[in-house]
């Protein structure tokens, strides 16, 4: 398959009308909730993946056709051919390359020209951390000559997606950090877990305290605790219990023992 016409005229071919059901209730997809209005066709993900493989060769400036579909699993396979695509450019031989990194640039601005397109929390989560969060930790073009200025111009998009009145884009902001916290770098997850420690959504309180999870798990426990100490009589406790999963039961009683007394009004 090499084009987004030939994509979604197999994907809809594979429709499953009791698996599509499954898939809106799951995806909260009725009037009143964050998925309202998303239509589905039915397909897992593990058969969108091999959609993916299978248009291994399809141009970029065909995806924009796939993000644009009404089909949740079209857009999702749109988001992940960038993914491959971005990969493919971003392993160690190629970090440096003036070519490749051209190229990852151009499909990081893909990405986010079409973020609004990522409207639930699986096309986001399964896409962020390997373009976004990745490209936050290789070389750009983006934002000038310099590297300082480099730095800025990253700091500024996630900065731009965190005050974004868009939950999907937030959440982009903080789940990004995935990738870079794997890689031994905790200040994107600790500057935006900071940021949003006061969003009033369910969903963005589980991202928070997951990326604090994994930040503790991958960089460092004593960073986490750290945060904690700083902020746990602030946190909703979805998000602290979220943080401290991987630590042992005492240490949890712990922490969930510590008396909310401090709110602010979230500036959304």
């Amino acid at each position: 398959m090499t084009t987004a016409k030939e994509i979604i005229e197999y994907m809809e071919s594979l429709r499953n009308e009791e698996q599509r059901e499954n898939l809106m209730r799951f995806f909260k997809t009725a009037p009143g909730e964050y998925g309202y209005g998303d239509e589905f066709l039915g397909l897992k993900v593990p058969e969108t993946r091999e959609v993916v493989r299978a248009a291994k060769d399809i141009l970029i400036d065909e995806v924009p056709v796939l993000l644009m579909s009404k089909w949740h699993e079209v857009r999702l396979c749109g988001f992940l051919i960038l993914v491959s695509k971005f990969e493919k450019l971003s392993t160690k031989r190629l970090e440096n390359d003036p070519e490749a990194i051209t190229k990852r640039d151009e499909i990081l601005t893909m990405y986010l020209r079409y973020a609004e397109r990522a409207s639930n929390w699986d096309l986001v989560d399964l896409s962020v951390h390997k373009i976004l969060g990745h490209w936050l930790l290789l070389p750009t073009c983006l934002g000038g000559r310099d590297a300082g200025l480099h730095k800025n111009y990253k700091l500024h998009l996630l900065n731009e997606l965190a005050a974004s009145d868009n939950l999907w884009k937030q959440r982009m902001s903080i789940v990004c950090s995935w990738k870079t916290s794997q890689q031994g770098d905790p200040s994107w997850c600790l500057r935006y877990a900071e940021i949003h420690l006061h969003h009033p959504h369910d969903l963005m309180h589980k991202a928070v305290g997951w990326m604090l999870r994994e930040m503790g798990k991958r960089v460092s426990m004593d960073l986490l605790r750290d945060f904690l100490r700083q902020h746990a009589h602030e946190m909703p406790r979805t998000m602290l219990r979220y943080a401290i999963e991987k630590m042992n039961e005492e240490e949890r009683k712990q922490w969930m023992e510590v008396k909310v007394f401090s709110t602010k009004s979230p500036s959304y």
